[in-house]
Order: C-alpha cells, then structure tokens, then sequence
C-alpha cells in the first residue's frame, strides 16, 4: 500500500538568496505550495523564486518575522520550514510520507539530519557534532530543516519575531518528546563556513547558543553575530 502524500506548505525565508536558491527549488515536489519569505534582497531572490514557481511573499528582515509570515499565509495542514540554501536528497517526500504515516505524526515534529556540500575533513567533524548535538541536547538547527503540523505549530506558538535563534526558540518549546530525526540528509552550503573559517564560526556559532540558553536576549545575540 502507498504511503500517504498529504500537501505540504514549504517555506524559506529568503535575503540575499540567489546563489544556491535554484537548486533548492528543484528538489522540492512542485504539487506542494513553495513559498519564499523574502525580506528585502537586492540581487534578484523574489523574482527568480517566482520565476521558478514559488509564492513570494515580501516582509522586513528577520529570520523569525519571514518565518512566522510564511506559515500564517500557508494553506497546507503539513508545514516544511526549509533554508534558502538547504537542499533535500532524492527521495525526501517518501521519507516524510513515512513520518506522515507514523502513530500519532501530528504531535511530533521532525527534522533531517545534517549534512555539508564539501568534501574536507572539517565538514565530516561538523556533520558528526550537529548529531551528537541532536542526539544529545534535541538542539536541531534550522538548516535541518523542521516538518511540523499546523495544529502542533500552533499550540506551541509558533516562530517568534527573534532576529537569530528562532530554530532554537521553537525547538526548545517542541522538546524532545516532540522531536524526531528523519532517515534522511539535508545538505546546507559550506560557503559560510569556508568564508569565516571553519574553527571561528562554529565557535560564534555555540557562544551564541551559549548566550541564548543563559537568557541574554536574541537582540544582543544577533550584534554579535553580526545580522
């Protein structure tokens, strides 16, 4: 018998997107609504989104703004929270069919597992400490992505108007009896890391989940990490 396909509501934030944004579209389904939350690009991302068949919907900037603006316009019961430079492997909309038909799906999120586009020894010690991070801490990211049910979405209250840590926000109210790794990867872009410096943006990176989880206020957090 054939999984369930339920429609989903896909919804990437977008600013500044356009390299990289093409690929993540053509791995999504088209039958599903793909809606790009663009907060004020200059270099094309709306007009190329909607080129590719995506919904754009254009808001001020903040991860956590655009987030929240695209699940309020979404008409699908299933919501996929996605980055702009995140693409999904072959075969992704089997694997979240098998989660649609788990035993009790509407009451626990999921995310996939964490993978890089680089080949270097750097990216594999990154890989295995985001899943010692999830494994350990429940402490999924956005660029996993987040598969979540309008109804669950809602009643934990869904994405805040933070600037940075909104993934974490979100995630941290679900917690971990509401939270599941799907059997497959989502492969971010390392251009970030190979920009800043492998060592020095993963260190940025947890100082900043550091600061979040002591209380400083995201406002602070995002200065200095510099969005």
């Amino acid at each position: 018998m054939a999984r369930e396909r339920p429609r989903l509501s896909v919804v990437i934030p977008t600013l500044t997107a356009a390299e990289g944004l093409a690929a993540t579209l053509a791995a999504l389904d088209p039958a599903d609504e793909i809606i790009v939350v663009d907060g004020g690009s200059r270099d094309g991302t709306a007009a190329l989104a909607r080129d590719l068949g995506a919904r754009v919907i254009e808001t001020a900037p903040g991860r956590g703004c655009q987030l929240a603006a695209g699940a309020a316009s979404a008409t699908a019961d299933w919501l996929l929270f996605l980055h702009a430079d995140t693409v999904l492997p072959p075969g992704w909309r089997d694997v979240v069919a098998g989660h649609f038909s788990a035993p009790r799906a509407m009451e626990r999120a999921a995310c996939f597992r964490f993978a890089l586009d680089d080949d270097s020894p750097q990216a594999r010690r990154l890989e295995r400490w985001v899943a010692w991070r999830v494994a350990a801490l429940a402490l999924p990211y956005g660029d996993q992505g987040l598969l979540i049910h309008r109804t669950l979405y809602d009643a934990v209250g869904g994405y805040r108007p933070l600037p940075l840590m909104e993934d974490v926000d979100l995630v941290r109210r679900l917690g971990r009896r509401r939270l599941t790794v799907l059997d497959a990867s989502a492969t971010t872009s390392a251009r970030r890391w190979r920009q800043d410096g492998w060592l020095a943006r993963s260190a940025r990176n947890l100082l900043c989940l550091a600061l979040f989880h002591i209380g400083v206020p995201a406002e602070r957090i995002a200065r200095l990490y510099g969005r």
